[in-house]
């Protein structure tokens, strides 16, 4: 054998360097240095690529390895070997739990690691069970949230006087408990919570004792909805009006249940009556009660966007739109003196009539090959502000009224200074808060400038509570955080869930509800006033 020959490769005068794998390598870390330092580049277009150049890295130095003649057959055979067993492995011993985070990779489990968490059954009917609130209790006064959002849907309530010390005065734990999967927030109404979960083959719309997490009754339908990225069960949180619970499936399953006992009192399948389509991550948005209607988005259509029912009968009252729904939820607002239900759809945001369901303003924005999630936001001048990940970026929409009594629609202004994902943002004394790509940011609602951004955390919530904010982590600790123009301060938090959280939390009085898609916890967050004795 020649003495410069090696095992498995060829003569040293044909072994120069490896210039294919050096000059890849370089590459690669160039691009990912490039896509690190992209400021306005949002974190799932950055996750993407940050995960796209390595592979491609490897692929092309696969695809060298096999043609090279560096190499020996023997040893190219054995690079194959070792890779086929790898990936055979692989197979048996992994499966794709969801994603990482909200920039969309896939979270790798092991196969034999539990799924979710078996949840025993609720009593069948606890009608008998007492509102947990006290009704003349002073620390009790206003915990109420009817629906998703709180009682306006606009993000923003009003401060029951929070202490900000969370040092000396932390918040108390109340309870804790497992719960089903979904992303489906509370509602709180007279001690009691309601939110949806889905456990194995049933989706459920569930009602909980809110001092003591206890389970009151629950409601179950035979459908679950399965998409590995967004992850399985409901997502739409129940609205609570006048003794009922009106909860939205993911399949478009639309429940009317009595809210002390769980009785259902109607049901309608809205995709199956209207032929549509369930839409890619699910049918997200939450119910809304305009007078006697009951108001739902549709799926993926085109069209009806909306669907009104009678809220006591369940029979249809109007459909509207032509547009495919999105994942935000529908308000009722007033726009150039007008009341109008406010829906940010796929490739529109419209206001309808909330009497004879006629679209009265049809703007298109964004693009509906990317999901909406966030609300839209009304500002008393008649303007709509609206925004979207994805690289939609937001707007300011003037919005003004014509002749023959229709609506029309004119930007004021766009950029990229909220980029929100799955978060709705919140106006304060004319500035919006939200989180920009995942950081808590402020915009300046007149000009669109942002005035800071700071803070890290992921495809969470916010929630405006007065003058401050109230941050769920998506990794699941809780913020308490100011609503000032004059800079990003926190001002403590706690560890309150501790996997990934997309769901809304939900601030009843000085309760704070908290959930994901394995546990869900309710804390009494410190007042700036001692609770009075014996209560």
């Amino acid at each position: 054998m020649h003495p410069s020959v090696g095992p498995g490769l060829r003569p040293a005068s044909r072994r120069s360097r490896p210039w294919f794998p050096l000059i890849t390598l370089s590459l690669g870390v160039a691009g990912l240095v490039w896509v690190r330092f992209q400021p306005e580049m949002e974190r799932n277009f950055k996750g993407w690529l940050s995960a796209a150049i390595p592979l491609l890295v490897f692929l092309l130095n696969l695809g060298w390895f096999f043609i090279t003649p560096r190499f020996s057959r023997n040893t190219r055979l054995a690079g194959f070997t070792v890779l086929l067993l790898l990936g055979f492995g692989a197979r048996l011993a992994l499966r794709v739990d969801g994603t990482l985070d909200g920039t969309g990779l896939p979270r790798f489990t092991w196969k034999w690691t539990g799924r979710e968490a078996v949840i025993p059954a609720a009593a069948a009917s606890n009608a008998n069970v007492p509102s947990a609130v006290p009704e003349d209790s002073r620390w009790a006064a206003g915990a109420e949230a009817t629906q998703f959002l709180g009682n306006g849907r606009i993000g923003s309530i009003a401060d029951p006087g929070l202490s900000t010390n969370w040092t000396t005065q932390p918040p108390r734990e109340l309870w804790r408990r497992a719960i089903g999967l979904g992303w489906s927030a509370f509602a709180v109404v007279r001690g009691r919570a309601y939110t949806q979960e889905q456990r194995g083959a049933q989706e459920w719309v569930t009602c909980y004792d809110l001092l003591t997490g206890a389970p009151v009754w629950e409601h179950g339908d035979p459908t679950r909805f399965v998409e590995w990225q967004g992850g399985d069960g409901p997502r739409a949180t129940p609205t609570v009006l006048d003794g009922q619970v009106y909860a939205l499936g993911a399949t478009g399953l639309l429940n009317c249940l009595d809210a002390v006992t769980g009785k259902p009192l109607w049901q309608r399948s809205v995709l199956a009556e209207h032929q549509l389509g369930t839409n890619e991550w699910a049918v997200s948005a939450s119910p809304l009660i305009v007078d006697s209607w009951v108001v739902v988005t549709g799926g993926r259509g085109p069209g009806p966007t909306l669907i009104a029912y009678d809220r006591k009968t369940g029979a249809p009252v109007w459909k509207s739109g032509d547009d495919s729904a999105s994942y935000a939820s529908p308000i009722l607002t007033s726009l150039a003196g007008r009341r109008v239900i406010l829906s940010n759809n796929a490739r529109s945001v419209t206001a309808t009539d909330p009497l004879t369901g006629k679209v009265l303003l049809d703007h298109p924005w964004g693009s509906p090959k990317w999901p909406k999630a966030s609300q839209p936001v009304v500002l008393g001048d008649d303007r709509i502000f609206v925004s979207g990940g994805y690289g939609m970026g937001c707007q300011m929409i003037q919005v003004q009224t014509t002749p023959d009594g229709t609506l029309k629609s004119e930007v004021e202004w766009k950029g990229v200074s909220l980029k929100t994902q799955f978060n709705s943002v919140a106006l304060r004394e004319g500035h919006l808060y939200g989180l920009d790509d995942g950081l808590l940011a402020c915009v300046n609602a007149g000009t669109g400038k942002r005035v800071w951004k700071d803070g890290r955390f992921g495809s969470g919530q916010t929630l405006l509570v007065g003058n401050l904010i109230l941050v769920q982590n998506e990794r699941g600790s809780v913020h308490l955080c100011a609503a000032t123009p004059a800079g990003f301060q926190e001002f403590a938090s706690i560890p309150a869930l501790t996997s990934k959280t997309w769901n809304q939390p939900t601030l009843a009085g000085r309760f704070l509800l908290v959930r994901n898609d394995r546990e869900a916890a309710c804390y009494e967050l410190p007042g700036k006033f001692p609770v009075p004795s014996g209560q």
